[in-house]
């Protein structure tokens, strides 16, 4: 696959976010690569990985848990609610500072797709409705079980941890976090008229279902500052076996919500031409990234022309970075891209982490000899 942009491509011009100056407007997007040790710290190659592709306008980190009970998706995916996880995300900052780039951390709980065999801990949901999967675990795959139905308590506090972990990545040097209400976890499960029955303040209408991510939102902008915090969406899309009979009215409650805050950028993973995108881009003035399903190949023509129109202010880009830490690069000179192996997006180790090759790594390669 090739795509190249001109030198004055709108997707290549600098362009600023909250207090940040960013080079372009071509974004990484959040991947789980499974590689963090067992106690929730980011792989000791981590600071590689992301400095490797600081050319990024923007890298969001791969999703990051913001407690213990956070986790148990999937196995080996970082936390950011320790002394030990807040020292190697510090790493990961001053390494990709250096080469040049900016980095939010993607903070998250996934709610009923945690498996306690991962996480230790019980699944926890906004209703005691399971989601119809399986995951793997230590023992093989499993299916998920019946979340127990979050406590209001609870819900305040899981707000205060959002919080929590938004200061300690400030703190460790990262440049923001980007709020995670998408893809199935419990923010975007709340979200949702089918797998929220709640009944109480966080349930029923669209304002009440769109109260969590509203409030952690707020919380987190008043920690750090509105201008550091991102916050992801998806409406409407199926990942972790979510439904939505109403794709539109609790995410229209959300950013009519949040909107006086002026937070730095929304993030949406969704096809352009679904309703719910015109509704939400009618609906947010602020900055718009624009991240297609995984479903769909990346489109960099209908990107370069959504920038040019001003229909999105950035794109975010995930598997085209994984295999590609030189992407702006191969970009601009239309150069061939590397091709992402499945078999090592969760595997342990350097192996499709480190190891994807730049342009510049592939001509110093010699030319075989011939006899």
């Amino acid at each position: 696959m090739t795509y190249t942009l001109a030198a004055d491509s709108t997707l290549l011009k600098p362009t600023t976010l909250g207090g940040a100056a960013l080079a372009n407007r071509i974004f990484m997007a959040p991947l789980t690569r499974s590689r963090a040790d067992a106690d929730g710290t980011p792989s000791a190659l981590a600071a590689q990985y992301y400095s490797q592709r600081a050319t990024a306008g923007l890298i969001i980190s791969e999703a990051t848990a913001v407690c213990e009970q956070a986790n148990g998706a999937y196995m080996n995916t970082p936390g950011i609610y320790t002394d030990r996880h807040q020292e190697q995300w510090a790493e990961i900052a001053s390494a990709v500072h250096a080469a040049g780039g900016k980095m939010f951390v993607q903070l998250w709980h996934v709610g009923r797709m945690a498996h306690p065999d991962i996480s230790g801990f019980e699944a926890v949901g906004p209703s005691a409705i399971a989601a119809d999967l399986e995951t793997h675990t230590p023992t093989g795959k499993q299916p998920l079980p019946v979340p127990r139905t979050l406590t209001v308590d609870e819900i305040a506090s899981i707000v205060g941890q959002f919080r929590s972990a938004a200061r300690r990545a400030v703190d460790a040097g990262m440049d923001g976090v980007e709020i995670h209400s998408a893809n199935g976890y419990l923010l975007h499960e709340f979200l949702s008229d089918v797998v929220n029955v709640r009944t109480d303040s966080y349930g029923g209408s669209p304002q009440n279902r769109a109260r969590l991510a509203a409030e952690v939102v707020e919380a987190v902008a008043a920690e750090i500052g509105p201008e550091r915090v991102g916050l992801r969406i998806s409406p409407g899309n199926s990942a972790g076996d979510m439904h939505e009979v109403d794709q539109i009215s609790a995410y229209e409650s959300l950013l009519c919500r949040i909107s006086p805050l002026d937070i730095a950028y929304l993030h949406v993973v969704i096809a352009p031409s679904e309703p719910a995108f015109a509704a939400i881009r009618t609906v947010w003035e602020g900055t718009l990234v624009l991240n297609t399903p995984r479903t769909i190949d990346t489109d960099f023509e209908l990107l370069e022309n959504l920038a040019e129109w001003g229909v999105i202010g950035a794109a975010a880009v995930g598997r085209g970075f994984l295999a590609n830490p030189d992407l702006i690069t191969r970009l601009t000179l239309g150069a061939d891209l590397n091709v992402p192996d499945q078999t090592t997006f969760y595997a342990p180790g350097p192996g499709g982490y480190i190891d994807y090759p730049t342009l510049e790594e592939l001509a110093s390669v010699p030319e075989p000899q011939s006899a």
